[in-house]
């Protein structure tokens, strides 16, 4: 398994209290084949951005070359965020799924293909 993939792995455990990114599929009711992002909260994905984001920027300001320090500074940065969402009453793993964005994507291009030809 690649590094990155195995960082990600932990990340979303810890920001997901342990539950891993197959668990989080599965209590969704995600294909397995699909990608959990896709089904996401805004919310779920703002925090996974803001975990990495710290994490990107620690790994310049802390100096950190070693794939083993960065995947626990990635994993502390999805906790602290977890803490911070816990504080404010949201559980990450409790929200809901969101729309399939491939979906709504698909949708959103046949609707705009339609008022195309409406306006003609």
């Amino acid at each position: 398994m690649k590094k990155e993939v195995t960082m990600e792995i932990f990340g979303d455990q810890a920001l997901f209290g342990g539950f891993s990114t197959n668990d989080m599929k599965k209590k969704l009711g995600i294909p397995a084949a699909k990608p959990l992002a896709d089904f996401l909260p805004a919310l779920t994905i703002k925090a996974k951005e803001f975990a990495n984001e710290l994490t990107s920027h620690n790994v310049i300001e802390k100096d950190l070359g070693e794939q083993d320090q960065i995947s626990k500074e990635h994993v502390d940065n999805n906790k602290a965020v977890r803490e911070i969402l816990l504080k404010r009453g949201v559980r990450p793993e409790a929200l809901p799924a969101a729309e399939d964005v491939k979906k709504l994507e698909r949708r959103l291009e046949s609707d705009e293909k339609k008022a195309s030809k409406g306006s003609k």
